[in-house]
C-alpha cells in the first residue's frame, strides 16, 4: 500500500480534530476481544425474526474502530470540523474500512496535492471544482434541481471521479466555491497516523475482493446517469462500486418497510432527505437528514418509512455481491431498450439557434420531419398565442415555424392523409392542419352543446377515432365544462366523454397499446394544496380497457412513476407526467419531472433516461423509427433505442 503525502498544515489540523472525534489508541479494538456487547441481542433477533444469515470468507477485520461507534445514531452536525487547508473544512466519519468526508471549499480554495491510498471517489455536490488527476486537469460540477416553472426546469447534476492507488490528486474550487464528498477505501493512513493510532498501516488488498469497479478510473460521471436498482419493493438505489467501497444512493418510498436483516458487509449510513424509523437491534431510532449510524458486519437492522419517504447514502465495506447481481439484472433490462453506448443528443437549442423556442410540446414524426408545438409561457405558466408557433424540424436539427403567432397548440399526431392533427389548446378545439401550417378544418370544439376547454394530448385508434385529454390548463377564469376529463372523437365525428369529470386531478398524456385494446392515461399533478382537485390517481399511469364503441372501463393502476424529493417533501404525488410514446413491444416511455421513465408492457419499471432539462413530451421517429425525440422546454433531444416505435399502418 502506498503512503499518502499531505502538506504539513493539513496534518497539523487533522491531528487536533481527529483527536476530538475520539479515535485515539484507546479506542482501537483489542485482539482476541470477547464478542461485542450487542451479540446476544443480535442472535436472539436472528432467531425471533427468522433472519437469513449470509456469510463471506474474504473479509478480514482491519483493526480500525469507527469514530461514530456501532449501532448508535449521531448526527454529522455534531462532528468537529476539520480544517484541511485555508478555506477548506471537512466533516469526516468512518467505519472499519471506508471513510466519508463532506468537504466545503470557499471560492478558489484548494486542497494541496496528495497521493491516493487504495481508492477514492470524489462527488461534487454543489459548485464546481478542478481536479488535477495525475497531471490531467478536469472540471466537475454539482448542480441542484431547479423547481419546474413555465420558463425553465434544469435537472440536477452530481459529477464524480474515481481514482486508484498511487494516483495524485489536487483539488481547486471554482469562483463560487464548492461542496464535495470524498469516499476512501481503506481509511487513509495519514488519518490514523495523526490520530496517534497504535497501528497506522491497514493491511488490505482491495484486489482480494471479488468485484471490479463499475466505473473507470479518471473518467467523469454524472450520478444521475446511473440506473436505479431495486433493493426491496419501493426502495431503489443508484449503486457505485469500487473494489473496497460501494455507495448506495438510496431512494425509499413513503410507507415501505425494510424487514429485519443483516449482512456480512459493514454498512455506514447517513440520512440525506426525509426520515426513517430505523430498527437497530431491539430499538427504534428516527433518523432525519444528517443522522449517521454504523452497522458492523452481522448487526441486525431494518426500518419503516414515514410519509415523506427518505433518501440516504449507504457505504458498504466491502461491496455487496448481492446488490451487484440485482444491478446487473436491472441494467440488462434497460440496455435491451437503450443501447449501452447511446447518449442523449442535443438536436436544437432554441435559446441560441433558429427563430427561437420556448416551451416545446407534442412532437410527431411525419414524412421524415419532426413537428411540434412551441408554446409561450412566462414563469407562472401564463400563455400567449401571439408568441407561440407550430414548428417543423429536419433530422439535422434545423427548424422553422409553419404557423406563427396564431394559436397556442399542444399535442400533434399524424393524420391518415399526411396532414397534422393538432390540439389547439388555447383555441378550445382539435383541428387538422397541413404541414405548411394551414388550418384545414375543425374536428372537435364542443361536448354536449358546450365548448370544450383545453385539449392537450391526443392519440388515434385504428378506426380513425381520436382520444384527447382536457386538463383545463387554459387561461379562462371560467371553464366551459364542469371538470377535467378525457374525450373520444369517434369516426362519425361525435365527441364522447369517456371518464367522469375530475376523475384525474390533471389528465395529460394519453396513448394506446399496439393492439389498440388498452388506453393509457397519466396524471401530472395530485395531492397538492395549490391544485383544486385531488383525485387519488396519484403518481400512476392508469390503464383502461377499450370497448368497440371507443368507451373505456376497468381502470387500474398500470405503472408507478418515480417522484422527485421536492414533491415527496410536501407529501404531494405530482409526477409531472406529460407526453408518452410506446414501441411495438408495448414498452411505455413517459416524460416526467424525474426524467424519461420507461416501463415494460406489464407496467414494471425498466429504467430512466437522464436529461439535462425536464422532458415534456416524447415520440418515436427517424429513418428506422427507432429514435426517441424528446421536447424539453427550449431544447429538442434525441436518444437511440433498440426498439421500433409503434405507429398505425398507412
Amino acid at each position: 500500500m502506498k503512503t499518502a503525502t499531505v502538506k504539513p498544515m493539513i496534518l497539523l489540523t487533522l491531528t487536533s480534530c481527529l483527536l476530538l472525534l475520539g479515535c485515539g489508541p484507546a479506542d482501537q479494538p483489542q485482539p482476541n476481544s470477547d464478542a461485542p456487547p450487542w451479540y446476544a441481542v443480535n442472535e436472539s433477533l436472528i432467531e425471533q425474526h427468522n433472519v437469513t444469515v449470509r456469510t463471506r470468507d474474504d473479509i478480514t477485520p482491519t483493526g480500525i474502530q469507527s469514530n461514530i461507534g456501532e449501532g448508535k445514531v449521531s448526527n454529522i452536525a455534531d462532528l468537529a470540523a476539520i480544517e484541511l487547508a485555508p478555506g477548506v473544512s471537512a466533516k469526516a466519519y468512518w467505519g472499519s474500512g471506508n471513510l466519508m468526508s463532506f468537504i466545503t471549499l470557499e471560492p478558489n480554495a484548494a486542497i494541496p496535492a496528495y497521493t491516493i491510498e487504495g481508492e477514492r471517489f470524489m462527488f461534487v455536490l454543489n459548485g464546481d471544482v478542478q481536479e488535477s488527476a495525475d497531471g490531467e486537469l478536469v472540471t466537475l460540477q454539482g448542480v441542484e434541481r431547479e423547481s419546474p416553472n413555465g420558463v425553465s426546469a434544469r435537472m440536477p447534476k452530481k459529477e464524480f471521479i474515481y481514482l486508484e492507488d498511487g494516483a495524485t490528486s489536487n483539488i481547486t474550487a471554482g469562483p463560487e466555491g464548492a461542496r464535495i464528498l470524498n469516499i476512501y477505501a481503506p481509511i487513509p493512513s495519514f488519518y490514523l497516523e495523526q490520530a496517534g493510532a497504535s497501528d497506522t498501516h491497514v493491511d488490505m488488498d482491495l484486489h482480494a475482493f471479488p468485484l471490479d469497479p463499475n466505473v473507470e478510473a479518471g473518467k467523469i460521471y454524472d450520478l444521475y446517469d446511473f440506473q436505479y436498482t431495486e433493493l426491496v419493493p419501493g426502495a431503489n438505489s443508484r449503486l457505485i462500486s469500487g473494489r473496497g467501497a460501494q455507495m448506495s444512493f438510496l431512494r425509499m418510498d413513503p410507507g415501505i418497510e425494510f424487514a429485519y436483516h443483516n449482512h456480512p458487509e459493514e454498512q455506514v449510513m447517513i440520512g440525506l432527505r426525509g426520515w426513517i424509523d430505523e430498527y437497530i437491534l431491539d430499538g427504534i431510532v428516527r433518523m432525519h437528514t444528517g443522522a449517521m449510524v454504523n452497522f458492523p458486519a452481522g448487526m441486525v437492522h431494518g426500518g419503516k418509512l414515514g410519509p415523506y419517504g427518505s433518501d440516504a447514502l449507504d457505504v458498504f465495506f466491502p461491496p455487496r455481491t448481492d446488490y451487484w447481481a440485482s444491478m446487473e439484472k436491472r441494467l440488462a433490462g434497460y440496455h435491451a431498450i437503450i443501447p449501452q453506448d447511446a447518449e442523449v443528443q442535443l438536436l436544437a437549442d432554441g435559446a441560441v439557434s433558429g427563430p427561437g423556442l420556448n416551451f416545446t410540446e407534442g412532437p410527431a414524426w411525419i414524412n421524415g420531419k419532426l413537428y411540434f408545438s412551441n408554446m409561450y409561457f412566462d414563469a407562472d405558466f401564463n400563455g400567449d398565442p401571439s408568441r407561440s408557433a407550430v414548428v417543423e424540424m429536419d433530422p439535422d436539427g434545423s427548424y422553422r415555424y409553419i404557423n406563427d403567432g396564431q394559436m397556442q397548440t399542444n399535442g400533434i399526431i399524424p393524420a391518415a392523409d399526411g396532414n397534422l392533427i393538432v390540439a389547439d389548446m388555447f383555441g378550445n378545439r382539435v383541428i387538422e392542419m397541413t404541414t405548411s401550417g394551414k388550418v384545414v378544418r375543425t374536428l372537435a370544439d364542443s361536448f354536449d352543446g358546450t365548448s370544450i376547454d383545453g385539449p392537450n394530448d391526443l392519440v388515434m385508434d385504428s378506426k380513425g377515432g381520436i382520444y384527447f385529454t382536457d386538463p383545463q390548463f387554459t387561461p379562462d377564469a371560467e371553464k366551459h365544462q364542469p371538470g377535467r376529463t378525457v374525450y373520444y372523437l369517434n369516426p362519425e365525428g361525435e365527441v364522447i366523454r369517456v371518464l367522469p369529470y375530475d376523475e384525474f386531478a390533471m389528465p395529460n398524456g394519453v396513448i394506446l397499446s399496439p393492439d389498440g385494446n388498452t388506453l393509457y392515461i397519466n396524471n401530472t399533478y395530485d395531492r397538492e394544496d395549490w391544485w383544486n382537485v385531488a383525485s387519488g390517481k396519484d403518481n400512476f399511469v392508469w390503464a383502461y380497457d377499450v370497448a368497440s364503441d371507443g368507451t373505456i372501463g376497468n381502470g387500474r393502476q398500470f405503472a408507478e412513476l418515480k417522484l422527485i424529493g421536492e414533491v415527496l417533501d410536501r407529501e404531494g404525488r405530482s409526477s409531472g407526467a406529460d407526453g408518452m410514446a410506446i414501441d411495438t413491444d408495448g414498452n411505455l416511455y413517459v416524460a416526467s419531472y424525474a426524467g424519461l421513465q420507461i416501463f415494460d408492457s406489464e407496467g414494471v419499471f425498466v429504467g430512466m433516461v437522464n436529461m439535462p432539462v425536464v422532458p415534456v413530451s416524447v415520440t418515436f421517429g427517424g429513418a428506422d423509427n427507432d429514435t426517441l425525440y424528446v421536447t424539453a422546454y427550449d431544447k429538442i433531444y434525441s436518444v437511440r433505442t433498440n426498439k421500433i416505435g409503434f405507429q398505425l399502418p398507412n
